[in-house]
């Protein structure tokens, strides 16, 4: 059962939802796609993704950027939607009382989720980036990590190709792991599921294996 919560960031707050299953130690922020191509929290992906995660006994939490929704701020084009994803995770951390969480995102989510904690490893279990458009973006930044890698994406992705995606984790993040849905595109649709019950067995790796 999700309930709404107010996320604290900046001068305003986020909109979110955020769900904690009895005796859940291990969670996970969800992060939706591009605000300004209606990219919310209830984007069917994230919705689909939310359930999969909290029927596998994780907590979740995901959450509308700043500007969607009935979320504060306006679109900072991708510089404070870092800034969110930290705060979401506070606020997950938490209400769980662990030290660290798993970052998921999906397409413009997956590169915050990528942005905001690559650079915070003491708060961050792992990464799994859902089909980041390295066509359009570089992920340079990922260099030197010390947070687990997960990338999920399907092979007829038109904006993560599989060639670019594989050299970009060849130069940049060696000790990442690759995830494919066979016939997917970018937006996954039949293939929501299949999606789902890949990202479940990434996080509840990385979860497990996790140091106390």
């Amino acid at each position: 059962m999700e309930t709404p919560v107010r996320i604290a960031v900046a001068d305003f707050t986020l909109d979110g939802r955020l769900a904690l299953p009895a005796g859940a130690t291990a969670g996970a922020v969800i992060c939706h796609p591009h605000p300004q191509y209606g990219g919310s929290m209830e984007n069917d992906l994230v919705v689909t993704l939310t359930q999969a995660l909290g029927a596998a006994g994780l907590a979740t939490l995901r959450f509308d950027f700043r500007g969607v929704g009935a979320s504060g701020g306006r679109y900072d084009d991708g510089r404070g939607e870092v800034a969110d994803v930290h705060a979401a995770s506070e606020l997950l951390r938490e209400r769980l009382a662990v030290p660290r969480v798993t970052l998921v995102g999906y397409s413009f989510g997956s590169m915050m989720a990528l942005r905001a904690g690559t650079g915070d490893a003491d708060h961050t279990t792992a990464i799994v980036a859902i089909a980041p458009p390295v066509r359009m973006i570089a992920l340079d930044f990922v260099a030197g990590s010390r947070v687990p890698i997960a990338f999920v994406t399907g092979d007829r992705d038109q904006f993560c190709p599989l060639a670019t995606l594989e050299s970009v984790r060849e130069r940049f993040a060696p000790a990442s792991t690759l995830a494919l849905v066979p016939g997917a595109d970018h937006f996954f649709g039949s293939q929501l599921a299949a999606l789902a019950t890949r990202v479940v067995e990434l996080v509840d790796q990385t979860a497990s294996s996790s140091d106390p």
